[in-house]
């Protein structure tokens, strides 16, 4: 039977590096392997790729194969079988297998690096807690008390989950037990993370009875919390070390505070800036006027001029919000808005109609009264 070329079963040139060589072979292997591959013929195309490496992957065979091809090893074996066989690793002692196989199988495959998991420090994971403001506490900062559930550390076993540790009987600390497996392939040692200890590497005479051995312990807390001035609806305030607690000695997670804000009865606000609509009757518009102004930090007396209407806006420099986050103070705009009366005295009528005899149009009104004649 005619073998492939071994460059051709790897996919690579005859200039590629050893570098090049490994990571083909690694990206094979993991195609091709019989316990998870559902290519067809699998088996033996996995048996071609590890052929492959393990003459290119080895500098002196790779020279005699360069020089006479499959020849050089049909000489060594009488028979056109391959040197060595498949029956261990040992050509490809240079391969983490736990690496080519932990990403389809995750980090335990063949307890490859199951140990080094289990005892991890791993960080606790963050907590999330929505808190309603109304729009003066957020304008200008409050203190809330809140009450939240946490896991926090058990105290009883400082996080142990036990009492009393010794060393795992099994896996003599290790976290790991390590096993001869035969396969078609040949014989090859794994490790398998030790159920004893959970890869710990210890045991405890005594299970705590206020965790249950799970280190951990869920609590009512209630913390009180500094809401600065000028949060919004959307902002976060991080409390950091507050959230759920790690594992393994871990550092906690981080408690994040997410803020809604009541809407206002008369202010409206665009960021770190407020906006009032201010009422006008028809002659304070006509004639202009004084008039008190309600702003965040009490009343101001602004001058309306005459002849306003609704839609003019004033601007009050520095009476918006001041935002204790960007250290930034906003601005007030007042709105006019002309208010006509529904319902008039007959006083106010006969004055209103008097004041209908009068020349009261402007070169807006004459305009528009020529378009219409001539229309």
């Amino acid at each position: 039977m005619n073998k492939r070329d071994y460059y051709e079963v790897l996919g690579l040139s005859k200039s590629a590096t050893q570098d090049e060589i490994k990571s083909a072979y690694r990206k094979l292997a993991k195609k091709y392997h019989p316990d998870i591959s559902k290519e067809e013929n699998a088996e033996e195309k996995f048996k071609e790729v590890q052929e492959a490496y393990a003459v290119l992957g080895d500098e002196n065979k790779r020279k005699q194969y360069d020089q006479f091809g499959h020849a050089a090893f049909d000489q060594m074996n009488g028979a056109g079988g391959f040197q060595g066989g498949f029956g261990g690793f040992g050509d490809f002692e240079d391969v983490d297998l736990g690496d080519i196989f932990g990403s389809m199988f995750g980090s335990s495959f063949g307890g490859f690096g199951g140990s080094r998991a289990a005892s991890r420090r791993e960080r606790g994971s963050d907590a999330i807690l929505r808190m309603k403001l109304s729009f003066e506490e957020a304008v200008f900062g409050c203190e809330k008390d809140i009450t939240i559930d946490v896991t926090e550390l058990c105290d009883d076993c400082d996080g142990s989950g036990g009492h009393g540790e010794k060393t795992c009987p099994d896996c003599h600390g290790s976290g790991t037990i390590t096993q001869e497996q035969r396969t078609i392939l040949g014989s090859f040692l794994t490790k398998t993370t030790c159920t004893t200890c959970n890869g710990k590497g210890k045991v405890y005479d005594r299970t705590c009875s206020t965790c249950k051995g799970r280190g951990s312990v869920k609590k009512t807390k209630t913390l009180t919390i500094k809401v600065p001035s000028g949060v919004d609806t959307g902002n976060q305030l991080r409390l950091q070390g507050k959230g759920n607690a790690g594992r393994n000695g871990g550092p906690n997670g981080d408690l994040y505070i997410e803020f809604t804000v009541e809407k206002h009865p008369v202010y409206e606000r665009d960021g770190d800036d407020i906006t009032v609509e201010v009422p006008l009757t028809i002659t304070e518009a006509i004639l202009g006027c004084k008039k008190d102004i309600p702003t965040l930090y009490g009343n101001v007396k602004v001058s309306i001029p005459a002849g306003s209407e609704t839609g003019d806006k004033q601007r009050l420099r520095g009476k918006g919000i001041e935002n204790q986050s960007s250290r930034r103070k906003g601005d007030m705009y007042i709105v006019m808005k002309v208010v006509i009366p529904q319902r008039l005295s007959r006083d106010q009528k006969k004055l209103i109609e008097s004041l209908a005899d009068t020349d009261l149009e402007d070169q807006e009104i004459r305009k528009f009264n020529r378009f219409v004649e001539n229309n």
